[in-house]
């Protein structure tokens, strides 16, 4: 076993639940924990309570084809991805790739190898550069990782912030010590950025991250003029 891979999270989107059984198992005794989804709508709605290292993605659900899935996720999460099917057609190999997974496995899979292949994945991601390194914005001991919305307190809880609510803290980190006016919060949206949307969304990050409420540590209103993110940011990576 490796310790690396104690707690991380896998999501296994398969229908047959011998197969996800299996899996789970096999992952398992390598130190991984496993979601187990039935379908590519079941994995969808989970995510947004969950953050996944990767996901194992059948392209046989009953719901969806596992392609489709595959690009819901993509759309929503920056996790590893591995296609693990009984197609064998060289067509449906290329395409999972070009649409953004990380690997495809048939089945029926030597447990071993599918491990492998998971590690694999994931010391890639790892390793990415650039952007994907610089996915976690921190200050004063919160983590907010744009790749999957999830904020950690300094106490280690973690919570998934909305769509809307991530939009928001990533111009926040992104433009710290500044003030910045409804406009630029709006983040080019339709909006009417005069009317009180962007107040309503200011007040539910603020109950994501402030401890009173009515004495904001980091989201401070400047009258007449917006909103400062008054924080210390730095980058995993830098």
């Amino acid at each position: 076993m490796n310790d690396k891979d104690n707690g991380k999270l896998i999501a296994i989107v398969e229908d047959d639940p011998d197969i996800a059984r299996i899996i789970e198992q096999v992952l398992g005794d390598f130190g991984f924990r496993t979601l187990w989804c039935r379908s590519g709508n079941d994995l969808l709605r989970r995510l947004r309570q969950s953050a996944p290292v990767l996901c194992i993605i059948d392209l046989g659900l009953p719901d969806m084809d596992g392609i489709e899935a595959m690009q819901k996720v993509r759309a929503q999460t920056a996790c590893g991805i591995l296609i693990l099917t009984g197609r064998a057609h060289v067509s449906d190999r290329v395409m999972g790739l070009e649409l953004g997974a990380d690997d495809y496995m048939l089945k029926p899979f030597e447990p071993r190898e599918l491990v492998a292949r998971v590690r694999s994945i994931l010391r890639r991601r790892e390793n990415l550069p650039g952007e994907a390194a610089r996915s976690i914005a921190r200050f004063s001991g919160w983590q907010f990782n744009q790749a999957n919305n999830t904020l950690r307190t300094p106490g280690g809880e973690e919570t998934v912030l909305s769509t809307a609510e991530a939009e928001l803290l990533q111009i926040f980190v992104k433009n710290p010590n500044r003030i910045l006016n409804r406009e630029k919060l709006m983040g080019g949206r339709d909006d009417n950025a005069s009317d009180r949307a962007i107040d309503v969304r200011i007040s539910r990050l603020r109950r994501k991250l402030e401890p009173e409420a009515d004495s904001p540590s980091f989201i401070k209103t400047v009258y007449g003029a917006g909103y400062l993110f008054l924080a210390e940011v730095s980058w995993e990576g830098d």
